[in-house]
């Protein structure tokens, strides 16, 4: 059985999944490919403090911290694209990133605007 991972905090209700079904709906209209993208820098302070924990070993928390911002941005945009198309949900929804230089990523979210209607 697969689980629904709805991101309610930041989806503002739109029901957005990794899942290709949402259960109890089906999907009446596929509205097209939602994209949300952000771009963040890595601050030198961070990149230094990074750079010294690092050799220690562990978890880099500036790291983690400034990709969970830069994923919900990202799912936040791609909410706003999608309620733009008139979505009711987002399913299939993935996340990707790309180093775009030494101090900067590419964050994107993305899957299929759909429409539902309530299974009977």
């Amino acid at each position: 059985m697969r689980k629904i991972v709805s991101f309610s905090n930041t989806a503002e209700g739109m029901i957005v999944t990794t899942s290709n079904y949402v259960p109890g709906f089906t999907v009446s209209q596929v509205l097209g490919i939602a994209a949300g993208i952000t771009v963040r820098s890595r601050g030198l302070g961070g990149q230094f403090i990074a750079g010294l924990r690092g050799m220690l070993g562990g978890e880099i928390k500036e790291f983690v911290e400034n990709a969970e911002k830069a994923r919900s941005a990202a799912l936040q945009k791609m909410v706003e694209h999608a309620k733009s198309m008139g979505a009711d949900a987002v399913i299939q929804v993935y996340f990707d990133s790309n180093e775009l230089s030494q101090s900067m990523d590419e964050i994107i979210a993305y899957g299929t605007a759909v429409k539902l209607v309530q299974s009977h």
